[in-house]
């Protein structure tokens, strides 16, 4: 096709490389992620900086993997797999307190102590006091003086306790 007000329709609809191809690697890079995904990572229904890092690492090679950038599928699943190995000995070395222990999870942060607002530790953390009324909310609490303790996890979210009631 001609060019037509500077549109490259050839580059748009006919591919560039084999569409068997394409769903052959697109394939085996989806097992391998899951593979690695599956073996290494725990399911712990929440995400942390380093599973947003991995996952966003993981999709640019496997990006590159897929498309063809890299010369085999090889190159990408081994790349995939070094991030993976990397993601899993951190969180090993952040278990057994080695290296950077305090790095890899850091303590959690009090943010409220006895119905009372630490504000210096909020500001640490550049929470106002509109954050963490939304964020108590979505934990079921309708007022931060019914709170006993509430704490900033390493996960980045909040774990409350109540204060007991007579």
């Amino acid at each position: 096709m001609e060019k037509l007000i500077g549109i490259h329709w050839d580059d748009m609809f006919i591919p560039s490389l084999s569409l068997l191809e394409i769903f052959v690697r697109g394939t085996i890079t989806y097992w391998v992620i899951y593979l690695c995904l599956r073996m290494f990572r725990r399911g712990t229904g929440q995400l942390s900086i380093s599973d947003l890092l991995l996952i966003t690492m993981i999709s640019d090679a496997a990006q590159n993997a897929m498309a063809g950038t890299y010369n085999s599928i090889t190159e990408g699943a081994v790349l995939i797999c070094t991030l993976v190995f990397w993601d899993y000995a951190i969180d090993w070395m952040g278990y057994k307190k080695i290296l950077f222990g305090k790095l890899a999870r850091p303590e959690p942060i009090l943010l409220i102590r006895n119905g009372r607002l630490l504000r210096a530790n909020m500001e640490k953390q550049l929470m106002d006091e509109d954050e963490l009324n939304g964020l108590l909310r979505e934990n079921g609490v309708d007022d931060y003086k019914k709170v006993k303790t509430c704490y900033l996890e390493s996960t980045g979210n909040l774990s409350v306790v109540l204060k007991e009631e007579n």
